[in-house]
């Protein structure tokens, strides 16, 4: 009875606190701009081919299959935490077992996935620390993403330790064993001597630590890198439909030029006569939320920097970068907005005082970044949103880009000539048209 009682205060304790990160959140996403999302059956096999089976990530084979792998165990393993939150909370031990053969199997592979994450993770912290691997480097990347990386490793590492010791000494003291447990068979078998009451203490301290555990990385994920856990499936879900180099139009823009072609086209009934408060991204209330969702499912692997032409040759942009400063803007900018409405203004921008004029218009817009996400991110859409603004609100384009639309304008194309001189390269050709 005392166990339920602590293991509920616990679990209420929990709750509250992620109730209130979540509340932030959804405060958060309301700053941003709506954006229609459809077609839901070609998301559903977008989201099995990435999220699920792990398409993209297998790029890289060998750490590929180990992201894999981490992501499928973590899946069979959410089986058994439901489980102890059901035990924690009725007082019963194994209350799925009922189940029969299904539960047989999803605790063998449970048990079995649980100690290759151990492994895994302990190569993945290996890597981290020791082989200072490029792409995990960056002017983005501070001391904290560094620290954040190690300390959601860790947690994850004790997990798995955890859990493996709970069931370990769920083996050796249990009278009627519910389940199968490969790896953790063999692990009890060196703790085979201990006396019944240490073994009991042993169960209850790991069952308790791993608990705990699952409680404190549930309410750490939504402030680290590793909100993914969370987000990057839904995020799949979200993802750019079509070719990646199509660019959206601009509502707005489209139907100003329908009517200037059609002055007599019947408008839809929600189009209002409210002027457009800012063509383009300037800060984090014009983004919309599925780019904000972006930001807060970026992984940080740095696979996008990694293949992005601009950065391997030697220019500032970053496609990891930009997710980064949307997400850290938005922590910076939201209690102002939240509590004194659309008007604050704190004198900074997610454009300029983060993102640099230098580093958007570096961008080639060849798409490589969103092609190599794990998790479909779409970079250049925030790209394309911020060269909008600065030339449709600024007019702060580049010289070259600011004579062609010059040229455009006046001659009806790029060159800096008339449409009557346009065939002039012709004069003095002959053609030799033979019978």
């Amino acid at each position: 009875m005392i166990k339920q009682i602590a293991f509920t205060i616990t679990l209420l304790l929990t709750i509250a606190v992620f109730s209130y990160t979540l509340r932030g959140l959804i405060k958060k996403f309301k700053l941003t701009r709506p954006k229609t999302i459809g077609s839901p059956g070609k998301r559903l096999l977008i989201t099995l081919k990435v999220a699920l089976l792990q398409q993209t990530i297998f790029r890289k084979p060998v750490i590929g299959l180990m992201h894999a792998l981490v992501f499928w165990g973590f899946l069979m393993i959410l089986f058994g935490s439901a489980e102890m939150i059901v035990d924690g909370l009725s007082g019963t031990e194994r209350a799925f077992s009922k189940l029969g053969v299904f539960y047989n199997i999803i605790i063998a592979a449970g048990d079995v996935f649980a100690l290759l994450i151990l492994v895994i993770i302990v190569a993945f912290i290996f890597r981290r620390v020791f082989m200072h691997i490029r792409r995990f480097e960056g002017i983005e990347m501070k001391k904290w993403s560094h620290t954040d990386a190690n300390i959601a490793l860790t947690l994850i590492l004790l997990l798995m330790v955890s859990l493996l010791g709970m069931n370990s000494f769920y083996l050796l003291g249990a009278h009627d064993i519910k389940g199968i447990y490969p790896a953790s068979g063999i692990i009890s078998g060196w703790f085979s001597g201990m006396n019944p009451e240490n073994i009991h203490l042993m169960h209850e301290l790991n069952w308790w630590v791993h608990i705990v555990l699952i409680f404190v990385f549930a309410n750490y994920l939504p402030y680290s890198k590793h909100f993914h856990v969370f987000l990057s499936v839904p995020n799949v879900y979200l993802s750019k439909l079509g070719a990646l180099a199509r660019i959206d139009t601009m509502e707005d823009i489209t139907r100003e030029v329908k009517l200037m072609l059609d002055p007599q086209a019947a408008l839809p009934d929600t189009v209002g006569d409210e002027p457009i408060e800012r063509f383009g991204l300037k800060d984090v209330e014009d983004v919309n939320w599925v780019n904000y969702f972006n930001s807060l499912s970026c992984t940080q692997c740095g696979r996008c920097t990694a293949v992005c032409p601009a950065n391997i040759t030697g220019k500032k942009l970053s496609p990891r970068k930009l997710m980064m400063n949307l997400r850290s803007r938005m922590d910076e900018k939201a209690p102002g907005l939240i509590n004194e409405g659309a008007d604050y203004n704190d004198n900074k921008s997610l454009l300029r005082d983060y993102i640099s004029e230098e580093e958007i218009w570096a961008c080639t817009l060849c798409n490589a970044c969103a092609n190599e996400c794990p998790i479909n991110i779409d970079q250049p859409a925030l790209i394309i949103q911020m060269r909008r603004y600065l030339v449709m609100e600024e007019s702060a384009a580049p010289a070259e880009l600011n004579a062609i639309f010059s040229n455009i304008e006046n001659n009806g194309a790029p060159w800096q000539f008339s449409q009557d001189d346009r065939m002039n390269w012709t004069e003095g050709l002959t053609m030799n048209v033979e019978k």
